[in-house]
């Protein structure tokens, strides 16, 4: 009976080690699709809006006020997040990961606009800001033992909100409604960063026996669509606050 219990604890302890090993394998894919997506995005926004030419495409060279084909980029990144939801399981993850990055890239030509508007010092201060408060915040919800799953539900609620405020605040362009927008941006998709880590590892743990190559791949690329989310989101809004324009 020693004997036993011996061999099914080390069995035990190197089903365990398995697991550990493949969760730093599974976020370490996480953070490293999110950085790409993040500096394809960096590298397309930066391109589009420091460049008159090319931000004229997009927006008008004195207002900067979006035109037609304007809205269309403006718009265009909501309607891939929505579209990338309902075709995930229809793709395969190499779809995925393609599909994922030319969204980053349609999210740079979204962004494109605060290279005109806003100082580059800002911008790169604002950045910094971001990634430190989005690297403390991501850290929490990995290593925290508490449950924070409970605030999907209102934070989701939240996002919702503030989406139909942005786009009602386009046509009544109220300072005040937007500072609201902004502080309340900040603080809901900092609890978002902590709980979309939180639930990336639960969901791994809860489906590490199976061990199926597919899921894992397009988990992983669908985590870090939510974390880019978190980290964009969060850096405009901060951005509100932080910035210098021109």
């Amino acid at each position: 009976m020693a004997d036993y219990n011996t061999i099914r604890t080390g069995q035990a302890g190197v089903r365990t080690a398995q697991v550990d090993e493949g969760l730093r394998a599974h976020m370490n894919k996480v953070y490293g699709t999110m950085s790409v997506g993040m500096l394809m995005t960096a590298a397309v926004a930066w391109a589009v809006g420091s460049n008159d030419a090319l931000l004229s495409i997009f927006r008008d060279p004195i207002t900067l006020q979006p035109n037609i084909l304007g809205w269309i980029t403006m718009f265009l990144p909501l309607i891939m997040v929505f579209a990338f939801g309902a075709a995930i399981n229809r793709l395969s993850a190499a779809g995925a990961q393609l599909f994922f990055y030319v969204y980053a890239a349609a999210m740079g030509l979204s962004l494109s606009y605060i290279f005109a508007v806003f100082t580059g010092y800002s911008i790169a201060q604002t950045f910094l800001v971001t990634a430190i408060s989005f690297a403390g915040l991501s850290l929490w919800g990995y290593t925290t033992k508490k449950d924070i799953s409970g605030w999907g539900s209102f934070l989701i609620m939240g996002v919702i909100g503030l989406l139909v405020a942005s786009i009602v605040n386009i046509f009544l362009g109220s300072p005040a409604i937007m500072f609201a927008i902004s502080l309340l941006g900040v603080l809901i998709f900092a609890g978002l960063t902590a709980y979309d880590t939180q639930k990336i590892k639960t969901d791994y743990l809860q489906h590490a026996h199976a061990m199926d190559g597919e899921w894992l791949e397009k988990s992983a690329i669908m985590g870090a669509l939510n974390l880019y989310l978190d980290f964009i989101n969060l850096f405009m809004f901060l951005l509100s606050f932080m910035g210098n324009r021109e």
